[in-house]
């Protein structure tokens, strides 16, 4: 869903990582949709999912 737009799917992940709402980066990047942002975030997880990689969570 991301074709034709100039917006990396790994851009949209780090600004979700930095803590940037879906609301602020719809504002920021008219373009793109709160699908498209979803599909980001699920295409990271399946990524994740086939390299079977465990992040430890902070102690």
């Amino acid at each position: 869903m991301f074709r034709g737009i100039r917006v990396l799917v790994s851009d949209v992940l780090e600004m979700l990582a930095e803590g940037m709402s879906v609301d602020e980066i719809l504002k920021e990047y008219p373009q793109l949709n709160k699908e498209m942002i979803l599909e980001a975030l699920a295409l990271a997880a399946e990524l994740l999912r086939r390299e079977r990689r465990v992040i430890p969570l902070p102690a």
